[in-house]
């Protein structure tokens, strides 16, 4: 199994940035994409952005945060990163990640247990 840990998440104002980060452990040979997700109260759940975990690079990225969020890699840690700025209060959410071991097309197979990211107006 693949296991991935959260964190960095937090409380923003509007306008500020958080950069979460994703550390995955155990077969992480094992894994073709890292994808973040957010779940918001009433919301259905959404891709934010993927990352390529062997060659890095991003293989999808959500129109809502077009030009505000970058995902990126640090292959040495297993660790994926999530950088947001420009935050504001619709951003807020349970951003989770997941890793897909296979490339059946939006198929997830080991799930985070998430951090919060909360942004004020």
């Amino acid at each position: 199994q693949v296991q991935l840990v959260e964190s960095g998440g937090g409380w923003v104002q509007a306008g500020g940035s958080l950069r979460p980060s994703c550390a995955a452990s155990r077969r992480t040979f094992s894994v073709y994409t890292l994808g973040w997700f957010r779940k918001a109260p009433g919301k259905e759940r959404e891709l934010v952005e993927a990352i390529n975990w062997g060659r890095g690079g991003t293989t999808y990225y959500a129109n809502s945060v077009k030009g505000r969020v970058t995902i990126s890699r640090d292959s040495a840690k297993n660790t994926v990163y999530l950088q947001m700025n420009s935050l504001q209060p619709e951003d807020t959410a349970l951003y989770y990640c997941a890793a897909a071991t296979s490339l059946v097309a939006g198929r997830y197979d080991y799930w985070g247990q998430g951090t919060q990211v909360t942004v004020s107006s």
